[in-house]
Protein backbone atom coordinates (compact mmCIF):
# COMPACT_ATOMS: atom_id res chain seq x y z
CA UNK A 1 0.00 0.00 0.00
CA UNK A 2 3.19 2.33 1.12
CA UNK A 3 4.75 1.67 -2.70
CA UNK A 4 0.81 2.47 -4.72
CA UNK A 5 0.89 5.86 -2.40
CA UNK A 6 4.26 6.75 -3.00
CA UNK A 7 3.94 5.85 -6.48
CA UNK A 8 0.86 8.65 -7.16
CA UNK A 9 2.04 10.84 -4.94
CA UNK A 10 5.53 10.52 -7.20
CA UNK A 11 3.14 10.69 -10.63
CA UNK A 12 1.41 13.55 -9.09
CA UNK A 13 4.57 15.72 -8.59
CA UNK A 14 5.29 14.78 -12.02
CA UNK A 15 2.20 15.94 -13.83
CA UNK A 16 3.36 19.11 -13.07
CA UNK A 17 6.87 19.06 -15.14
CA UNK A 18 4.76 17.96 -18.20
CA UNK A 19 5.92 15.87 -21.44
CA UNK A 20 8.71 16.64 -22.93
CA UNK A 21 9.85 13.58 -24.86
CA UNK A 22 13.57 13.74 -24.62
CA UNK A 23 15.88 10.88 -25.35
CA UNK A 24 18.60 9.89 -23.69
CA UNK A 25 21.63 7.10 -24.85
CA UNK A 26 22.21 4.74 -22.44
CA UNK A 27 26.07 4.26 -22.14
CA UNK A 28 25.98 1.71 -19.38
CA UNK A 29 27.45 -1.66 -20.13
CA UNK A 30 25.66 -5.10 -20.03
CA UNK A 31 28.22 -6.74 -17.51
CA UNK A 32 26.93 -8.76 -14.27
CA UNK A 33 28.80 -7.32 -11.88
CA UNK A 34 30.41 -3.82 -11.22
CA UNK A 35 32.32 -2.81 -8.74
CA UNK A 36 31.85 0.73 -7.09
CA UNK A 37 34.41 2.60 -4.39
CA UNK A 38 32.92 3.75 -0.90
CA UNK A 39 34.40 5.30 2.23
CA UNK A 40 35.10 2.07 3.72
CA UNK A 41 35.38 -1.17 1.17
CA UNK A 42 34.35 -2.00 -2.29
CA UNK A 43 30.88 -3.02 -2.83
CA UNK A 44 29.93 -5.30 -5.85
CA UNK A 45 27.03 -4.52 -7.20
CA UNK A 46 24.37 -7.10 -9.30
CA UNK A 47 23.34 -5.38 -13.03
CA UNK A 48 20.48 -6.16 -14.90
CA UNK A 49 18.56 -5.01 -17.80
CA UNK A 50 14.78 -5.45 -18.76
CA UNK A 51 11.89 -4.14 -20.70
CA UNK A 52 9.38 -1.59 -19.02
CA UNK A 53 6.59 0.09 -21.19
CA UNK A 54 6.44 4.00 -21.72
CA UNK A 55 6.61 6.72 -24.07
CA UNK A 56 8.01 9.89 -22.80
CA UNK A 57 10.77 12.05 -20.52
CA UNK A 58 7.95 11.70 -18.09
CA UNK A 59 7.59 7.99 -18.17
CA UNK A 60 11.41 8.18 -17.86
CA UNK A 61 11.36 9.99 -14.72
CA UNK A 62 8.65 7.71 -12.80
CA UNK A 63 10.12 4.45 -14.07
CA UNK A 64 13.67 5.51 -12.79
CA UNK A 65 12.28 6.80 -9.60
CA UNK A 66 9.70 4.02 -8.74
CA UNK A 67 13.41 1.78 -9.62
CA UNK A 68 15.42 3.85 -6.99
CA UNK A 69 12.70 3.75 -4.49
CA UNK A 70 13.21 0.31 -3.63
CA UNK A 71 15.80 -0.23 -0.89
CA UNK A 72 19.10 -1.49 -2.58
CA UNK A 73 18.62 -0.24 -6.50
CA UNK A 74 21.87 2.16 -6.55
CA UNK A 75 21.09 3.10 -10.24
CA UNK A 76 18.58 3.07 -12.62
CA UNK A 77 18.27 4.29 -16.41
CA UNK A 78 15.66 3.52 -18.82
CA UNK A 79 16.12 4.01 -22.22
CA UNK A 80 13.07 5.45 -24.17
CA UNK A 81 13.75 4.23 -27.69
CA UNK A 82 14.88 0.65 -26.80
CA UNK A 83 11.64 0.65 -23.91
CA UNK A 84 13.94 -1.00 -21.06
CA UNK A 85 15.73 0.18 -17.92
CA UNK A 86 19.20 -0.94 -16.77
CA UNK A 87 20.13 -1.25 -13.07
CA UNK A 88 22.31 -1.77 -10.51
CA UNK A 89 21.76 -3.13 -7.21
CA UNK A 90 22.73 -5.09 -4.17
CA UNK A 91 21.25 -8.38 -4.20
CA UNK A 92 21.88 -8.92 -0.79
CA UNK A 93 19.57 -6.43 0.03
CA UNK A 94 16.83 -7.28 -2.50
CA UNK A 95 15.93 -9.46 -6.09
CA UNK A 96 15.20 -8.04 -9.40
CA UNK A 97 11.72 -8.95 -9.07
CA UNK A 98 11.33 -6.75 -6.15
CA UNK A 99 12.17 -3.91 -8.64
CA UNK A 100 9.83 -5.00 -11.00
CA UNK A 101 7.16 -4.71 -8.57
CA UNK A 102 8.02 -1.31 -7.56
CA UNK A 103 8.01 -0.31 -11.72
CA UNK A 104 4.27 -2.33 -11.98
CA UNK A 105 2.96 -0.49 -8.85
CA UNK A 106 3.72 2.72 -10.74
CA UNK A 107 1.51 1.71 -13.39
CA UNK A 108 4.22 0.52 -16.32
CA UNK A 109 4.37 -2.90 -17.78
CA UNK A 110 7.58 -5.09 -17.10
CA UNK A 111 8.88 -7.75 -18.92
CA UNK A 112 7.58 -10.22 -15.82
CA UNK A 113 4.83 -8.33 -14.97
CA UNK A 114 1.51 -6.12 -15.90
CA UNK A 115 1.75 -2.78 -14.31
CA UNK A 116 -1.23 -1.60 -11.46
CA UNK A 117 -4.35 -0.55 -13.56
CA UNK A 118 -5.54 2.02 -11.46
CA UNK A 119 -2.24 3.57 -11.52
CA UNK A 120 -1.67 3.49 -15.38
CA UNK A 121 -5.42 5.02 -15.54
CA UNK A 122 -4.01 7.46 -13.64
CA UNK A 123 -1.29 8.35 -15.47
CA UNK A 124 -1.24 11.60 -17.85
CA UNK A 125 -2.21 11.70 -21.03
CA UNK A 126 1.09 11.15 -22.72
CA UNK A 127 2.52 8.49 -20.53
CA UNK A 128 -0.61 6.21 -21.18
CA UNK A 129 1.37 3.80 -23.86
CA UNK A 130 0.49 0.39 -25.94
CA UNK A 131 -0.11 -2.09 -23.79
CA UNK A 132 1.04 -4.14 -27.23
CA UNK A 133 3.95 -1.91 -27.27
CA UNK A 134 7.56 -4.25 -28.16
CA UNK A 135 9.80 -3.83 -25.46
CA UNK A 136 13.25 -4.30 -24.50
CA UNK A 137 14.50 -3.46 -28.43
Amino acid sequence: MKKVILSLAIIASLAVIGCNGETKKDTSSNTETKTTTDTTKAKELSMATFGVRGNCGMCKATIEEAAKSVEGVVEATWDVQKKSISIAYDEYKINENVVHKAIAAAGYDTDKMTGDTGAYKNLPKCCLYDREQQMNQ
